[in-house]
């Protein structure tokens, strides 16, 4: 059976530059190869995800959408169908003193948060650093190899996938008829609301975002703990 927009599916994939290095991967040694040298690599799994939803490069979303279970493929990806061309007005020219400001040193090489921007330094030459915005993948082809391993139906798998891709976390959920019922902190109620529509489309399921159980009686317990003091 030929896989259609809206699927999950699960599949193991590795990412490389053409006639590069790898820049991701789901297999254990890639990725061991990726980090050595860091205390610890992320883990390897495969990758659980909706077709034609945003959740992989669309191009790649393309490509598999008609593609057969069980089987690998290569595709080899322009960067106008990858990360995109660099852009020549994200190379910023930023005067040293900055940095010594902020007690940083700038080095050739480094790669640097700037106020939540990932920038690399290029060049440090009279009192002005050069910083690139782009990318470190613009302007380059890439190829990726794909398996796929085989398509989710069940349901509580698709919303664990979700929540681990929109999220990064596991939350406690059950359903009841159309609706997805969801607890999380209370900290974070705000936020996975906005995230209704998306649930609705994949999973046609309507979104309600509960606080905690577990954290309302914290609540509770600590607001007892102020009044006996």
């Amino acid at each position: 059976m030929k896989l259609q927009e809206k699927d999950f599916i699960e599949i193991e994939f590795t990412g490389k530059v053409k006639d590069g290095e790898v820049f991701d991967s789901t297999l254990k040694e890639e990725l061991e190869k990726l980090h050595s040298g860091h205390d610890h690599s992320p883990e390897a799994k495969p990758f659980i995800f909706c077709l034609g939803r945003d959740m992989f490069l669309k191009a790649l979303d393309d490509f598999l959408i008609g593609k057969e279970m069980g089987k690998d493929y290569e595709i080899e990806l322009e960067p106008e169908k990858a990360f995109g061309k660099r852009i020549p007005s994200l190379l910023h020219k930023i005067p040293i003193k900055i940095f010594i400001e902020k007690k940083v040193n700038p080095v050739p090489g480094a790669v640097l948060n700037f106020d939540g921007k990932i920038g690399k330094i290029l060049t440090v030459s009279g009192g002005r650093v050069i910083v690139d915005f782009n990318s470190s993948l613009a302007g380059k082809t890439v190829v990726y190899k794909i398996k796929i391993l085989r398509k989710v139906t069940d349901i509580n798998e698709k919303i664990n996938a979700l929540n681990e891709f929109f999220f990064r976390k596991e939350f406690k959920f059950e359903i009841k008829e159309k609706k997805l019922i969801i607890e999380v902190d209370k900290s974070l109620v705000k936020l996975i609301e906005l995230f209704k529509d998306k649930f609705k489309d994949i999973l046609g399921l309507d979104l309600e975002v509960k606080e905690s159980e577990n954290n309302k009686a914290k609540e509770k317990q600590e607001k007892r703990d102020k009044k006996s003091q």
